[in-house]
């Protein structure tokens, strides 16, 4: 699959645990790596006529920050280095970035947010932007704006290594299987193995804890978070191709299509100038070999 770049590291203060829901903002300082440094230094910053008064990035750029729903637990994506304090990963990257292209600098700070919370977040004004392996649906796109495409990921199976007889999803029938609340693989399994008894956690980490306390026998998940997990984690095994296509968007509050414009000419910037693909090099890149992959096309699926 495709490659992270090394994230761009944000030091945080206040941290909520790992897999929690929490609406406190997380201030991010510097303490960027020199990798990650480098990429920024590359990433646009937006003409003053594009900061259309009144609009969600003049509100924005007053405030100073950018208020960013998204992971504190996600490994390659945005986790919290233990090491460092600072917050690295694909998304976390991409959301600085953006904060960049608002601001001149890379200032914002993250909401530890949920799968189940990321719509109220926005509705209500806590978050400006979700950068959260967040894949663009019909269904969801009534609650919420999309920018994007911005990844492409696909739906695949982790087991304890050593399990044998699932290669593919019509194995979890009559199987007790964990997936993530408010994900598309409850549908996915639904579809393809009706049998199958889900058993969904808020986070990955717990997904993950729960698949090697024999709690499932199978856990249903991106690829991108798979991959990153089973580097992780030895004990881990990737038992199937991803058997879903699931593009990636970047959540905003429904109706605002300002901001979704806005946003989606910046994500075609540095789609072109490169920085796109340093971000994904520096993550998701250091575990998987080759060149960066193409980007999605923006507005290529239904929702976006």
């Amino acid at each position: 699959m495709k490659k992270m770049l090394a994230v761009l590291a944000v030091s945080v203060l206040g941290l909520t645990a790992c897999g929690e829901t929490s609406n406190t903002a997380v201030p991010a300082v510097p303490g960027e790596s020199k990798a990650a440094t480098d990429v920024l230094a590359n990433a646009p910053v937006a003409e003053a006529a594009a900061i259309l008064p009144g609009s969600t990035m003049d509100k924005i750029k007053k405030r100073g920050e950018l208020l960013v729903g998204g992971s504190l637990d996600a490994p390659l994506l945005s986790q919290q280095n233990p090491a460092t304090g600072q917050v690295e990963g694909f998304d976390a990257d991409l959301g600085k970035a953006l904060a960049k292209y608002i601001l001149g600098e890379p200032k914002v700070k993250i909401v530890n947010s949920a799968s189940e919370t990321r719509e109220a977040l926005l509705a209500n004004g806590t978050v400006d932007v979700v950068f959260q392996t967040y894949t663009i649906t019909e269904e969801r796109a009534k609650q919420v704006a999309f920018a994007g495409p911005y990844y492409t990921s696909g739906l695949t199976i982790a087991v304890k290594k050593g399990t044998s007889g699932i290669t593919k999803p019509e194995d979890l029938n009559g199987k007790k299987v964990l997936a993530g609340a408010n994900t598309p693989a409850i549908p996915a399994i639904k579809k393809l193995a009706p049998q199958a008894e889900i058993i969904t956690f808020g986070s990955d980490p717990e997904c993950v804890q729960a698949l090697k306390q024999d709690r499932g026998v199978a856990y249903v998940q991106d690829e991108t978070l798979l991959i990153a997990d089973a580097k992780k984690d030895p004990s881990l095994q990737i038992v199937t191709k991803p058997f879903t296509v699931d593009p990636y968007g970047i959540g905003l509050k429904h109706g605002d299509d300002q901001m979704k414009t806005f946003v989606n000419d910046w994500l075609g910037k540095i789609q072109g100038n490169g920085v796109w693909q340093g971000i994904w090099k520096n993550s998701i890149g250091t575990v998987v070999t080759g060149d960066a992959p193409q980007p999605p096309k923006i507005g290529s699926v239904p929702g976006s």
